[in-house]
């Protein structure tokens, strides 16, 4: 067995604690038990692992996650992991993304392919990426708009990107800073999108999810529920939510009443709530300051097949004004396990998941999510008729996506500073509040990571690194 190490100083017996049974605290109780540290809990506020990556099979039959998940890593350590865990329990996808726009399909990444818009729209995007490139040795961009009108002109800004994120984000990107991009946006190479004009050629491969992976069962969650349950036993506490965390006294309070101390604390709650509820009363103006946007999850069962335009289709990005939401996923393209049915016999039935954004810059009703995500699923052609309809499911991710704000990291990182004082780190999703690593490989690996620095004297690279980590596998 390895004792508990900081710093390189050994500290014997201690009691680690983790909050949250998501990506990041599985993944950090994972690596603790891999090495053979002991004195760990892992609490979790549902009776469930998987936080934001959980799946629901709801009473019709139908699998469902929280969100637009698939599997791909930027890591070797991540990609190990989920080949013992699953097996050969995986669909294998290559990925077809598009947007839906002027009443057309156009391939992802949309910058590369706007032969696919009527000719007037064509030439005004690639005027605007010739405008850009002729104005680009100027200022470095300070906001997201600026650096949209930088890199891409008016035109794609117009026309696509700047109502996509505003719809996205449920915020102007004017309000959001601009170095968190990286691999999430592709970046214009001006020689190669007139050469895809003159060939007509989709160019749809970049990105690191061009090919991705699916559970053949149970959803994405099915992978969080295995790692659960290898954790070795009386780890994972269900049915304990925090109330209250007492950083001086390092004690984490549930509701209910219960207690526990701690010596260590590796939260992957969001970092307002754990601010909140805590005693550390400096921090939390600024951690007021925290932006987010909720997620609302519409699953749509359908009998049938799906038509011909979507039956090899992975998501779909919607822009415009027509529908609610700014993604839908034919769920039922991932797994054939995810719509009810025998195995190994033709389907009966298909699917769509749509995800709505909200924000107090962009309210919803959220009583009429259900019925508006549907009319705006006929409104842009993804089905003919309510009457295809013969199921639908509801969840909504309060925090759903943590917003890259402007002066962001000037408020996180002396927040985590000032958390790791009191030996509590903040990792994960809404832990770390960093959205250019806050997939599901980057959530496991800083939990990994912040175990591998406080026992081993490894750095952490994902939550200091992204640019790093995001360029290549490690």
């Amino acid at each position: 067995m390895l004792s508990w190490a900081i710093a390189g100083g050994f500290l014997r017996d201690r009691n680690i604690a983790i909050i949250g049974a998501g990506p990041a605290g599985l993944g950090a109780a994972h690596r603790l038990a891999e090495i053979g540290v002991t004195g760990v809990r892992l609490y979790e506020r549902e009776n469930y692992a998987g936080g934001l990556a959980a799946s629901f099979t709801d009473e019709a039959g139908f699998t469902w996650d929280v969100g637009g998940h698939v599997q791909f890593s930027h890591y070797q350590y991540f990609d190990r992991l989920m080949d013992d865990l699953l097996g050969e329990e995986w669909v294998h996808h290559e990925r077809e993304s598009w947007i839906w726009i002027c009443g057309r399909f156009v391939p992802y990444p949309f910058q590369r392919n706007i032969h696919f818009l009527p000719k007037d729209l064509m030439r005004e995007c690639l005027r605007g990426l010739i405008q850009a490139a002729a104005e680009r040795e100027g200022a470095l961009p300070r906001t997201f708009a600026d650096w949209i009108h930088a890199n891409f002109g008016d035109g794609i800004g117009r026309i696509f990107l700047t109502p996509y994120n505003r719809k996205v984000w449920a915020c102007d990107p004017s309000q959001m800073d601009c170095g968190w991009m990286g691999e999430r946006v592709a970046t214009v190479d001006l020689e190669r999108v007139v050469m895809n004009i003159v060939d007509n050629r989709a160019d749809v491969s970049w990105g690191p999810n061009n090919t991705f992976r699916f559970p053949l069962r149970g959803g994405t969650g099915e992978i969080w529920r295995r790692l659960a349950a290898r954790l070795p036993a009386d780890v994972v506490h269900y049915d304990r939510r925090v109330e209250r965390v007492e950083a001086k006294r390092k004690r984490i309070h549930f509701a209910g009443g219960d207690r526990e101390d701690y010596d260590i604390l590796i939260s992957t709650m969001p970092m307002d709530s754990l601010v909140a509820c805590s005693d550390l009363d400096e921090l939390k103006p600024a951690a007021a300051g925290l932006r987010y946007s909720t997620t609302h999850i519409v699953g749509i069962g359908l009998k049938g097949a799906p038509p011909e335009h979507l039956k090899t289709k992975c998501w779909m990005y919607f822009p415009e004004s027509n529908c609610p939401f700014y993604r839908v996923t034919v769920f039922s393209n991932y797994s054939p396990g995810n719509v009810p049915g025998p195995e190994g016999t033709p389907s009966r039935y298909w699917s769509l998941m749509v995800e709505v954004s909200e924000s107090p810059a962009k309210p919803v009703d959220r009583g009429s999510v259900i019925d508006s995500a549907i009319d705006g699923a006929l409104a842009t052609g993804l089905i003919e008729s309510k009457n295809q309809i013969v199921d639908t499911w509801r969840s909504v991710a309060d925090h759903g996506y943590p917003t890259p704000f402007l002066g962001r990291d000037g408020v996180i990182d002396p927040l985590a500073a000032a958390l790791e004082e009191h030996g509590i780190y903040s990792r994960g999703r809404f832990g770390a509040w960093k959205y250019e690593v806050s997939n599901q490989d980057h959530s496991l690996m800083q939990g990994v990571e912040i175990v591998n620095r406080l026992v081993l004297g490894e750095p952490e690279m994902t939550c200091r690194h992204p640019d790093i980590v995001n360029a290549g596998k490690r």
